[in-house]
């Protein structure tokens, strides 16, 4: 054992977990497969599920005392990997068994011996809790062990009582959770606040059976069945904030990291979720391969290639382009191997595994998410809140991209996925596959895929031509193929060379015209697909073919506004790390014609100086008149001159440096002003957070700072003659009428309280006598929640003993529940925030608070007569 526990890597936490136990009779035994035995479950989930059929009888055991360190696999909560601090897919739980032989007080005893004489725990920082009708356990704790008994928490069946099915084995548990806390008393300890407490031991005692009569008989041959998450264990001894940053996971986020060039402590919290969610998943992976699955569209197999995708989608947010995933897995083989030979044994098919699935994955990845990214936007510009099965169907059988990683995408962006739709349009694919009728792609992306093997690539001619002579190489209507398309029509018109430039980089396409023979199309925006420049407009005049000669051209004033923004993104991002943080780097941008957003990462907000230094920093550097230097460089070349990469952009072997000498040098493939002097003037518009981390600059430069003054003035002219104030005295009045406006708010709730209470007080004769308290249960018409409580508050105190739940419809859609309990109801086992949380779930809604006072609210209205008579009955029932 580490001479000092409290600084213990995972590897030592197992094996001294396992000597402990095997010093004390217990055989130790290596971990089962992931690949259970038993066909009623996937994966091996929990560590006592290979000894499942020894504690059913169903086998005789080989020895009577046994401990292992059980790899399990859990994917019902994958959601929460990387978002909470200790939920995994992956995890590894070290268990001691007893099959018949000690039982319930050698168990706690060699759990409180190993948790504070071998592990090193302070007493003090160690909370138990027992099954609430568990007094054996409880005594225990209390006489033999010494546990205070204010540390000693008794709690229901969901909690503490372990069962193996509707019928067979069972029996209470005891459970010993950390305290980091142990400063804040033992008053109102609640073992569900994570903040404080983390459980890390769970004593399962199988004393009982229970048959289909729901009856309880004592067991034979009581076994004892423990867990203790390693990975837990390892958060509480290296002192770390999360399970992820424990020796055993932290090296394959660094990793992760290290590919992706950025570092994970200053990451922003969503960069952070990605790494945590690659470091989870890929010990899943490793594992899993190494137990000889492959991944597949059923079963196990499917579960391997949903995580095995997840860490390639994850890699991508964080900037990761190329495959990545053997790099990755080399160190959790590293990690593992001690303890699991077989994952350096299967290194080969690991990696092999890994390597196949991600490749593959990836041809059909970019596309989709674009896509994907198009339908979420188109979604909630409509003000929708679920993505169509038929769209979901597109990026299943177009694109390859699993419905699963749609829902999550989808989760992200706050959206659902209409399944059952999706599920309409897959049936309608098998009914189309038996007729052999051949589909069609209604897709930008797949008619040109079945074009370019016909149509040479786009040449981009548009850094120095802004008009070019080109031909007609496709025409698509809603995306199908055409040979002609006529006035009126919307259509996507591919071009052998252009001078447009297509959307990329944040820097928004070109508009423009189309012209030739009879012909004018008014080109609205222009997309890059694959290799292809697709110009989107509508054709004004004329019948345009395939095969046409035609002229592109720009439309030249749009071109120097977009030009003059991308620049002063280059100069602002060159300010911020002048003025703000040399390691300031871009998080994303826009470059539109009227206006730009720079976002970029920063943990704080700027201050008003600092805004303002940077303004004057990008006019100072406009007014100098730098000159761009443009070059086509080596990428290795370009980052030695110290050529500044944006995050996350995929860059070839040769990249285009835009150098204004002395200011900025960056990596772009956009349109820029030749001399800075051509911006003429800018102006930041606003500077605020859009996340974690991550800061947004909203401004404005060249023609659009004259148009953004304009606005200003004319708003400032229309607020002056609308308070009769000159222009310099519109701050004083507008702070007199805030001044104003907070009086009256304050009168109003002030009102708003008394009504309520007026209301209240008429409610005392309506008091219930059951037992000995009272109970008052009503509902107060357009009372607003703050009032609500109050009025609950004045009624219990003047009834005394009693319970009062009150209702109210405050406003359309919205429901507001407050309880008030006395502390002689709290005695009879009754709280008033697990009570109007359960009340208020007949109303759609939910809510909780302290014992004695909590609130809730729903959504239907309607419901609010029946969650107040439910209420009513429940009081009674529990207090008579």
């Amino acid at each position: 054992m580490s001479s000092n526990p409290q600084h213990l890597s995972g590897n030592e936490i197992r094996q001294i977990f396992l000597d402990f136990f095997a010093q004390r009779g217990h055989q130790i035994l290596p971990s089962a497969s992931l690949v259970p035995e038993d066909p009623t479950v996937l994966l091996t989930i929990a560590g006592m599920l290979p000894f499942k059929p020894i504690f059913l009888g169903q086998r005789t055991p080989e020895f009577k005392r046994a401990t292992t360190s059980q790899k399990c696999i859990r994917t019902n909560d994958i959601e929460n990997v990387g978002r909470t601090k200790r939920h995994h897919t992956f995890f590894e739980m070290l268990g001691n068994f007893s099959f018949g032989d000690y039982f319930k007080e050698q168990a706690i005893a060699w759990g409180w011996e190993i948790s504070t004489k071998v592990f090193g725990f302070s007493p003090q920082n160690l909370v138990v809790s027992v099954f609430e009708d568990d007094d054996e356990a409880f005594g225990i704790w209390r006489d033999r062990i010494g546990v205070p008994i204010t540390r000693i928490k008794r709690m229901g069946a969901d909690d503490n009582f372990w069962v193996s099915g509707p019928t067979g084995p069972c029996g209470p548990c005891s459970e010993i959770y950390y305290d980091f806390h142990p400063e804040r008393g033992d008053k109102n300890i609640d073992l569900e606040d994570d903040t404080r407490f983390i459980e890390f031991y769970n004593l399962v005692f199988m004393q009982y059976n229970r048959d289909t009569d729901d009856n309880l008989t004592p067991l034979q041959n009581k076994n004892i069945d423990t867990g203790m998450g390693l990975e837990r264990m390892a958060q509480i001894l290296q002192k770390v904030p999360n399970n992820y940053e424990t020796d055993l996971i932290f090296p394959i986020i660094q990793t992760a990291a290290q590919i992706a060039g950025i570092d994970y402590h200053s990451s922003d919290e969503k960069t952070k979720v990605s790494l945590k969610v690659i470091g989870d998943h890929v010990r899943a992976v490793v594992h899993m391969i190494a137990d000889e699955i492959r991944a597949s569209n059923v079963g196990r197999g499917y579960v391997l290639r949903r995580l095995i995708r997840r860490v390639v989608r994850h890699g991508r947010l964080i900037g990761i382009s190329d495959e990545f995933t053997t790099q990755v897995a080399e160190t959790a083989i590293a990690l593992s191997e001690s303890a699991y030979p077989n994952v350096r044994q299967r290194e080969a098919a690991i990696k092999a595994e890994l390597q196949r699935e991600e490749s593959n994955f990836l041809r059909t990845l970019d596309r989709g998410e674009k896509l994907l990214e198009e339908i979420i936007q188109e979604v909630k510009q409509q003000g929708k809140t679920s993505i169509s099965g038929e769209s979901a169907f597109t990026l299943y059988d177009t694109y390859g991209f699993p419905l699963e990683l749609t829902q999550e995408i989808a989760e992200e962006n706050h959206l659902t996925v209409d399944e059952a739709g999706f599920d309409t349009e897959m049936q309608k694919q098998v009914e189309r596959a038996k007729a052999a009728h051949e589909s069609i792609d209604l897709t930008v992306q797949g008619s040109l895929d079945k074009l370019a093997e016909h149509i040479q690539a786009t040449e981009f001619l548009g850094y120095t031509q802004p008009t070019a002579t080109a031909k007609v190489e496709a025409i698509l209507v809603e995306g199908v193929s055409q040979q002609e398309a006529e006035a009126g029509t919307q259509v996507q018109i591919v071009l052998d060379k252009t001078p447009f430039y297509a959307e990329s980089g944040g820097q928004i396409g070109d508009r423009g015209y189309i012209s030739g023979d009879g012909i004018v199309i008014r080109v609205e925006d222009v997309k890059k697909e694959s290799d292809f420049f697709v110009h989107f407009g509508r054709i004004e005049r004329g019948t345009l073919r395939v095969g046409d000669a035609v002229t592109a051209q720009i439309d030249r004033a749009c071109r120097r506004r977009a030009q003059a923004n991308h620049t002063a993104t280059h100069l602002l991002q060159a300010a911020l790390k002048k003025i703000v943080d040399e390691g300031i780097s871009q998080a994303g941008s826009l470059v539109s014609f009227d206006r730009l957003r720079f976002d970029f990462n920063c943990p704080r907000a700027l201050t008003t100086e600092e805004v303002q230094q940077i303004e004057e920093q990008v006019n100072t550097w406009i007014a100098e008149a730098h000159s761009a230097k443009v070059e086509v460089l080596p990428l290795a070349e370009a980052k030695a001159r110290g050529a500044v990469a944006m995050f996350g952009e995929k860059y070839g072997e040769d990249v285009r440096v835009i150098d204004f000498s002395s200011v900025s040098m960056e990596l772009c493939g956009g349109t820029h002003v030749s001399n800075t002097a051509e911006i003429g003037v800018f102006k930041i518009i606003s500077e605020a957070g859009v996340a974690s981390g991550v800061r947004r600059i909203e401004a404005v430069s060249g023609p659009a700072v004259l148009d953004y003054l304009n606005l200003r003035d004319k708003v400032v002219k229309d607020l002056s003659d609308r308070f009769k104030v000159k222009p310099e005295e519109l701050p004083d009045r507008i702070t007199s009428l805030q001044t104003e406006l907070r009086t009256s708010q304050k009168e109003l709730e002030s009102l708003k309280v008394q009504l309520a209470i007026a209301k209240s007080d008429s409610l005392l004769q309506t008091a219930q006598i059951v037992g000995d308290s009272q109970i008052i249960v009503a509902q107060l018409e357009d009372v607003d929640a703050e009032s609500l409580k109050t009025a609950a508050e004045r009624l219990l105190q003047k009834i005394g003993n009693g319970a009062v739940v009150l209702g109210s419809v405050p406003e359309a859609g919205k429901v507001s529940i407050v309880a008030a309990f006395s502390p002689q109801v709290n005695k009879k086992g009754l709280q008033a925030g697990k009570f109007v949380g359960n009340i208020a779930k007949i109303c759609g809604g939910g809510g909780g608070g302290r014992p004695n006072l909590a609130q809730a609210g729903g959504r239907d209205a309607s419901k609010l007569p029946e969650a107040l008579a439910q209420a009513g009955s429940e009081l009674k029932s529990a207090l008579s």
